[in-house]
Parts: structure tokens; C-alpha cells; sequence
């Protein structure tokens, strides 16, 4: 059923119509952006020409005077629409909520740049009014179901979004710089790998075929590395059919790549020359404010082991089995009846994870976490890999890989004792033994969360503020 505002706006259309006016529009290739107009008056000045689009906001009105505000892509600008120089177009400005505007610039009397409206257009009549105080509504959730309208009326979250697709562009720009090809790899996958984690199930029908969608490309993109495509990189969305966080969204998008002939280390110096170019390319500075921290991505980060930020927060040696059951139990986790390495992991995440919070490289994990990690020549415990953490969140995971096809196959076929507890099923992939066994080149390997890296970069306290479509429950 239809609101009183609708019906009011259907009833300006339908004078639109009797105008003549097409309320729906036409081609118009002419506008300038909001930003153009503003560089074109700081080199011209008063006078010029200005052919502007975009849609009505903040209208004004003053008798025969109105003034509003056009907003794009780039920002916005205001308008002045005059009756006297309108003439008869200002019939169709009254019908107007939003629109397309040419016109002469001018400076009011308060100095703001202003387009006097001499031709009006319009290419899109809104039936619904926009939200007065988008912005200050308790229910947060509206603004994700009702995206469309958060971009339009909080020019701050559409600010965000630009900055996420340059992020990403510097990303893929500097990546090509380097040699890295990118790839696509199956999204929908016979048997999925590569992370622990629950996958999301489907069929397909003509081949009568149960498929997951992917956890992660890991699988894959070593399979690259085995042809011969020694620098390669994927961005792109992988699927956890798990919980919902301020960090967690089941869809989320991932860049993966893998290198041939390097190891960890290399991916450190990577990852850090990636999101501190970022930083310093798309939001201005190698310093950015998180919550209420100030964030220093400028290289190097920190590096320490896994063990040195275990002994140093927990205050046991992860060496010392009896001496870390203990704080487990004493911190009130369950312990018994668990693999050492898992009771050392949730330690971990309970003492050391939220005190990471300038940029670091957590490495040398306990090798039972890694099953497709190379292990350390100094010690077969230790595998060769490493977390990067800013603000206590993780943001990409990196492995010196795992190539000798024996080692992986007792990896796997370990892990899949696992699958009787229940935690989640795990599937031998006899194809990519085969391929190990073809000769896997040394590589390292290196994922980073795209979504966690943008809301560090941009400030933003949710994973849903740096989605555009985020997951909700109907």
C-alpha cells in the first residue's frame, strides 16, 4: 500500500507528464562531475559555463528563489533555481525532487560556489522521499538493507566505497607492477580445501553433482604454480558457512597470490609494501585513525614468534605442555581430552590476539596448526608461517608451502581424524597430491582480507560498513 509521501510524488509526476515532460528521462552526456565544476571555476571564475546531473538534495525555498543541492559521484554543489530565469521551466522545478540542472556559475552572498539554473532537465522523478535523518537512525541494520539510499544520503559511506575499489586497484596495480598474473580460479568446487573451515553446499542438476562453494583458491593457484605460472594472484569472494561479526561476513572477498622460489619472508615485505602503499595512496597518509587508536603502517612491522607473544602474554613457554594446560584451565577453557596444539591456539586467541594492536607479524606457528606449511629445518614443531595483525584483527595469513607430495599426503590424512568430532569434514584431495608429485616449485604463499584491510583504512568499526550488500536474516 502506497504512503501519503508517494502518493504526493505520484501526483507531481503525473503533472510532469501533462508538462510534457518525460519523467524517466533521456540520455544526457553532457554533465560535468561536482569536482569538474569546482576545478573549471577556480580556473575560469564567475561566469562560466556549468552542465551539472545528479540528484536533489537539502531543497530551499524562498518565495521565487529555491536553492538545492546536486550530489554525484564526486560530492556536491548547490543550485539556484530563479523564477525570473526559469520562466516557464519553473512549473516543472515545483514537481521536481531530484534532477539534472544546466546553468551559469555564480557566488552568493555567502560565498559558496552556485549554479543559477537557465535550463532544467529531468531524468528521474523519485516516488519516495528520502530518509530526513538517514544518518542518526537507531536501527543501523536499515542502512545496510536499504544500501541505495546510505550511498545517496551519507556521503561519508560513499567515500568508503570509493576508497575500497581504489584499495583494491592499488592492490592490482602494484601486484601487475611486480610480475603477479591474475588468475581466476572454480568458485564452485567438487572437493574444497585449503582453509578449516564449513562450506556452503549446492547440486548442480545436469551433472547430478553435489559442489561446494569455495573456502579458499588455495588448491588451485598451487596447481598454477606446478604449470609453470611462477607469480600468480586471484581477488575475489570465498564462502564460510559460519558465524556473523563485526569481522565475520560468510561472503567475503579475498587476495590470494603465490610466488615460486620465495618463502614467508618475501611475503612479509609484500604484504607490508601492499597495505602501506594503500595507506599512503588512497587515504593520505601512512597514520590513520581505528576506533580510538592511531595506527602506523609505515614498514617494517614488527615481527616476533608465535612462541615470544605466547610467553609474553600469557606468561607460559609453549614448549611446556603442563605449564599451558594449566593457564588454559585457569582462564576457565576446556583443555582435557584436546591436542596440545589446540589448547595452545585458543590460548593464544585469549591472551595475545587483542594486545596486537600496531601492525605485526605473528610467526612460526605450532606445525599441527599448518597441515600445508613447510616445516622449520631447525625444528619440525615449527611450521614456516605467519599472521599479520593490526588492531588485534587478523588481516592475512602467508606460508613458506609445502611441496613434498609424502609430507602433504600424511597432513591431510591426519587431519582427517578430525572428522569424526564433528568439527568440520574434510576431504583427501587426491588431484592435488597428483599434482605435488608432478613437482610443485619452493613458493610462498599469501592471503589477505580485502574487507579487514579496508576497514582499518577507512576507519570503519564493522565488516558491514565496508560491504556494500552485507548478509542479514530476512
Amino acid at each position: 500500500m502506497s504512503s501519503q509521501f508517494e502518493l504526493e510524488r505520484k501526483k507531481k509526476l503525473d503533472a510532469l507528464v501533462a508538462l510534457g515532460v518525460d519523467p524517466y528521462g533521456h540520455r544526457f552526456a553532457d554533465a560535468e562531475s561536482a569536482a569538474q565544476i569546482r576545478d573549471k571555476f577556480a580556473a575560469q571564475g564567475e561566469g562560466s559555463e556549468a552542465v551539472a546531473a545528479g540528484r536533489l538534495l537539502a531543497m530551499r525555498k524562498f518565495g521565487k528563489l529555491a536553492f538545492a543541492d546536486v550530489v554525484d559521484q564526486t560530492g556536491r554543489i548547490q543550485v539556484c533555481f530563479n523564477r525570473d530565469e526559469l520562466g516557464p521551466q519553473f512549473d516543472i522545478f515545483k514537481q521536481l525532487d531530484l534532477g539534472d540542472i544546466s546553468g551559469k556559475l555564480f557566488v552568493t552572498k555567502t560565498g559558496e560556489l552556485t549554479i543559477l539554473v537557465k535550463k532544467l532537465d529531468v531524468l528521474c522523478k523519485s516516488l519516495l522521499p528520502p530518509p530526513e535523518k538517514w544518518h542518526g537512525l537507531a536501527d543501523v541494520e536499515m542502512r545496510y538493507r536499504q544500501r541505495y539510499v546510505d550511498l545517496f544520503a551519507n556521503l561519508e559511506v560513499r567515500q568508503t566505497f570509493l576508497k575500497r575499489s581504489r584499495i583494491i586497484a592499488h592492490f592490482r596495480r602494484v601486484l601487475d607492477e611486480w610480475g603477479f598474473l591474475e588468475v581466476e580460479t572454480p568458485m564452485m568446487q567438487t572437493q574444497y580445501g585449503g582453509a578449516a573451515a564449513r562450506p556452503f553446499t549446492t547440486h548442480h542438476n545436469a551433472l547430478d553433482l553435489d559442489l561446494f562453494l569455495r573456502i579458499s583458491p588455495e588448491l588451485y593457484l598451487k596447481r598454477l604454480l606446478v604449470g609453470g605460472l611462477e607469480k600468480v594472484f586471484e581477488i575475489n569472494r570465498n564462502f564460510r558457512n559460519e558465524g556473523i561479526s563485526t569481522r565475520h561476513n560468510p561472503e567475503f572477498t579475498m587476495m590470494e597470490l603465490y610466488q615460486a622460489y620465495a618463502d614467508y619472508e618475501d611475503m612479509m615485505a609484500i604484504t607490508e609494501r601492499l597495505v602501506a602503499g594503500a595507506a599512503l595512496e588512497v587515504c593520505g597518509s601512512m597514520t590513520l585513525p581505528f576506533r580510538d587508536i592511531e595506527i602506523n603502517y609505515a614498514p617494517p612491522w614488527r615481527r616476533a614468534t608465535y612462541a615470544e607473544l605466547l610467553l609474553e602474554h600469557a606468561g607460559v613457554a609453549m614448549s611446556d605442555e603442563s605449564a599451558v594446560r594449566a593457564k588454559a584451565r585457569a582462564l576457565g577453557q576446556t583443555e582435557a581430552n584436546k591436542d596440545i596444539a589446540v589448547v595452545i591456539q585458543n590460548l593464544f586467541e585469549a591472551t595475545v590476539e587483542e594486545k596486537l594492536i600496531q601492525p605485526t607479524f605473528v610467526k612460526d606457528y605450532p606445525a599441527a596448526l599448518c597441515p600445508l606449511t613447510r616445516r622449520s629445518p631447525a625444528d619440525p614443531n615449527i611450521a614456516l608461517r605467519f599472521e599479520a595483525y593490526v588492531a588485534g584483527m587478523e588481516i592475512a595469513n602467508a606460508y613458506t608451502e609445502l611441496n613434498d607430495p609424502a609430507v602433504q599426503e600424511a597432513n591431510f590424512r591426519q587431519q582427517l581424524k578430525g572428522e569424526a568430532e564433528g568439527e568440520t569434514m574434510r576431504i583427501l584431495d587426491e588431484d592435488f597430491l597428483t599434482a605435488l608429485k608432478q613437482g610443485m616449485p619452493p613458493a610462498g604463499g599469501l592471503g589477505v582480507g580485502i574487507d579487514r584491510v579496508v576497514m582499518l583504512l577507512t576507519g570503519s568499526p564493522s565488516i558491514r560498513d565496508v560491504i556494500l550488500f552485507p548478509l542479514l536474516r530476512p
